[in-house]
């Protein structure tokens, strides 16, 4: 069964990427997702939250991201696209939650939505990333990780 949050995540992307293909406005495109007959079990908040902030923040997301792929921007789907948008916004702009959360909400998403190997680059990308714009809060993982295996 899917969380609420998982839901707003999922239609966050879905809007990402329908105003990447369209142009849309984000209220147009929020109208549009409203409409799905599981919107109403999605975390309204974060879907806002999340949608809102890619659309206002494309180029510094982007600029964040295009620096952890092993391929041209151009070359990435529309879809992978959308998805780590979302979980950049989130890594850069959401410290309450754990960046392992983020990343496995973005890798769950793209074994839906992405291609067969999709959820392997989302996954490389945003491990950097983390690593990059919360490196304390990824050694700390690793260090619990760590004594949890000697403990």
């Amino acid at each position: 069964m899917k969380t609420a949050r998982r839901r707003a995540r999922e239609f966050a992307v879905q809007g990402v990427y329908q105003w990447q293909l369209n142009a849309h406005s984000a209220s147009t495109i929020e109208k549009n997702l409203r409409e799905n007959e599981f919107f109403a079990k999605a975390d309204e908040a974060l879907f806002r939250t999340l949608l809102f902030g890619v659309l206002q923040d494309v180029p510094a997301l982007d600029a964040q991201l295009n620096r952890h792929y092993e391929r041209e921007a151009e070359e990435v789907s529309p879809v992978e696209r959308a998805i780590l948008r979302v979980a950049a916004l989130e890594l850069t702009q959401h410290p309450d939650t754990p960046y392992p959360v983020i990343i496995n909400e973005a890798i769950e998403i793209a074994k839906t939505f992405g291609g067969t190997d999709g959820h392997k680059f989302v996954n490389g990308v945003l491990d950097k990333l983390a690593v990059e714009v919360r490196g304390d809060e990824v050694d700390a993982q690793k260090r619990q990780r760590r004594i949890s295996r000697e403990g």
